[in-house]
């Protein structure tokens, strides 16, 4: 029941749309709560569940969880509905490897760097810095490289959605609002076909917090 789940978080978060897409997929009930932990105020409340100050946050009655990959792995296990991972231990490990990937080395110059910088702050009436901008493209080739071998070989990113795909989604969904990441994903065409798929799922098209680009 709703009542009794409980996600907090900021609504603009990929991290935050990675839960909502998990639990959504599961067919769960949930609640949430607004937290920006770019706001003062709301960074203090956030510390009180997260002694990192990051969203998102997930409260199940009493049991609080908070790092997206521990809690899509919780929502996974915690709740009737399709499995988000692969069957079988190569499969399995491939799903892993990708949110690994995403967390590790896609986030910062997909998300950070190319869509804060070139989208979301010029929209929020912020200066973006053509330099950051810059920088996220010359170091976004690498994990998007990487992503689409594994897309292309296969064994994930190509049927039912798994906790891959919902850790995934947002990155490029926010990459691609930017011209030259939606330019730069072109090159890679088995992310590019992943991707077409992707954004015309219900769990995503309904999970879209309302980007701007």
């Amino acid at each position: 029941m709703a009542d009794d789940l409980t996600l907090h978080g900021y609504h603009f978060s990929v991290y935050m749309r990675a839960a909502r897409m998990a639990l959504a997929l599961k067919g769960a009930e949930w609640a949430e709560v607004e937290v920006n932990p770019f706001d003062e105020a709301g960074r203090a409340g956030l510390m009180a569940l997260n002694p990192f100050g990051r969203v998102p946050v997930l409260a199940h009655g009493s049991f609080t969880l908070y790092e997206t990959a521990a809690i899509t792995g919780y929502v996974d296990r915690a709740f009737a509905g399709p499995p988000l991972m692969p069957e079988g231990a190569r499969g399995a490990a491939r799903a892993t490897q990708v949110i690994g990937i995403v967390d590790a080395y896609a986030y910062v110059p997909l998300v950070r760097q190319v869509f804060s910088h070139a989208v979301f702050r010029p929209a929020e009436g912020h200066q973006g810095s053509a330099e950051v901008v810059a920088e996220g493209l010359r170091v976004a080739p690498r994990p998007l490289a990487a992503l689409e071998a594994i897309a292309a070989e296969g064994m994930v990113l190509t049927g039912p959605l798994s906790r891959a795909d919902c850790h995934l989604v947002p990155m490029i969904d926010a990459f691609t609002r930017a011209e030259a990441g939606a330019a730069m994903l072109g090159r890679f065409p088995a992310l590019s076909d992943w991707w077409a798929r992707m954004r015309e799922h219900p769990v995503v098209t309904a999970s879209d917090p309302g980007l701007p680009g």
